[in-house]
């Protein structure tokens, strides 16, 4: 009896030990939602590239905690309605470990509820201000926009209208009604009011407008000296487009229209966005530790698959950075504890592709590091005219710029 007991707890001792090892070397599975086709198709793909080159890199060095990395996504169509899908899947059924993204600000609003629920730790790509309603302790932010997002994502913009001569007085507000440009609308209205300006527009318009001629015409019946826009991709090509049509006449225009950072929509505009004055995360000039290798490495891929940015400096930074970043709370923690790694990733810097990084209480950056630039002199739409520091000029901070900004905005198109 005493035999076939110990007999029954050795076979049990091997069974528990086999099942260890089987679990550590099962793959370690990253699931994410992100934008593949759909109107944020042109970022999303560059961001899975870098997703994908990150978890090359670490693999070829070992992987995390013993185990290789294996992502596991879905094409969120750029529609938030399949976000929260999409993360219960992951979670419910893939039974994924860790988590990224998703990427962009309505959409990473429909999923927060279900991470939440899950009480996951995710970080979350160029996404705006989301966690200001939830102040969810497990969340993290890879923008740079510091710990307030909504106002400091269009204060270059305003710090510029500011120190301009003559004078400018009144503005219009444009921005797409869902949470992107709800946020860059609102904190561009605080900017506004804080500058003295008066607001002469200020609208949203439904997300799947495609013809922005009318509401340009009606921004230009206001006659303002300053036109702020919040647009995703597609909307910005329109709205480019539109103002064109119509010729409209300010000073400033621009904003934090997305699809100025898309290199395939950067070609179809081409001159047309001489002149727009517009926010970025990251320029050619930002030189990190292993910067320029990732964007060497990820040109050379572009080339050869095609179908993805050709440049990757709008995002493939950020998608590598948050790899960086998750890797580096693993490795600190030695654990896949998502609290644990939260906690480490509050108390700690992280050196990436895209700087150094640490976050505040809602998971934001605690120090904001973007530019201002403007479109100038571009003729044609030949691609290397939007690597030359001549044409893509940054012009705000001081520290960062490269040159001025012409005013008024009809001068550059001339």
């Amino acid at each position: 009896m005493f035999r076939s007991l110990r007999l029954s707890l050795a076979a049990a001792a091997v069974a528990l030990v086999t099942a260890h090892a089987a679990l550590a070397a099962a793959p370690l599975k990253v699931g994410f939602a992100m934008a593949l086709t759909g109107s944020n198709a042109p970022n999303g793909k560059q961001l899975l590239q870098a997703i994908e080159m990150w978890r090359d890199d670490v693999n070829a060095k070992g992987g995390l905690l013993g185990r290789k990395v294996e992502l596991v996504y879905y094409d969120d169509q750029t529609q938030p309605s399949n976000d929260p899908g999409i993360y219960t899947k992951l979670l419910d059924i893939d039974h994924v470990e860790l988590l990224l993204g998703p990427y962009g600000t309505n959409l990473v609003a429909a999923a927060m509820p279900v991470i939440m629920q899950h009480k996951m730790t995710t970080i979350s790509m160029l996404a705006v201000a989301v966690n200001r309603q939830y102040h969810y302790k497990q969340y993290f932010s890879m923008v740079p926009l510091g710990p307030d997002p909504v106002h400091a994502f269009s204060s270059g913009f305003f710090d510029i209208a500011a120190s301009l001569k003559p004078k400018v007085k009144t503005i219009a507000l444009l921005g797409a009604d869902a949470e992107f440009g709800k946020n860059a609308t609102d904190g561009a209205r605080d900017n506004a009011k804080k500058a003295g300006l008066t607001i002469v527009y200020d609208k949203l318009y439904p997300p799947p407008t495609t013809d922005f001629t009318p509401i340009l015409r009606a921004v230009q019946a206001t006659n303002p000296d300053i036109v702020f826009v919040g647009s995703y991709p597609a909307d910005t090509v329109g709205i480019v487009h539109a103002a064109r049509e119509i010729g409209l006449k300010t000073k400033i225009f621009g904003g934090t229209m997305i699809g100025l950072l898309a290199t395939p929509l950067e070609l179809q505009m081409g001159p047309l966005m001489n002149g727009m004055l517009f926010h970025a995360d990251f320029v050619p000039a930002f030189n990190f530790p292993g910067t320029r290798d990732l964007l060497k490495r990820y040109q050379a891929i572009a080339k050869e698959k095609g179908g993805i940015d050709p440049l990757g400096y709008g995002f493939a930074p950020w998608g590598y950075a948050a790899g960086q970043v998750l890797a580096q709370a693993v490795e600190g923690t030695k654990s896949l504890d998502q609290q644990k790694l939260a906690t480490y990733m509050h108390s700690h810097t992280f050196t990436t592709v895209a700087g150094d990084i640490r976050f505040n209480a809602d998971g934001e950056w605690t120090k904001p590091r973007f530019v201002f630039c403007q479109w100038q002199h571009l003729s044609g739409n030949g691609l290397g005219q939007l690597v030359d520091p001549k044409h893509q000029v940054v012009v705000w901070p001081k520290k960062y710029a490269t040159g001025k900004l012409i005013f008024p905005y009809t001068e550059a198109l001339k």
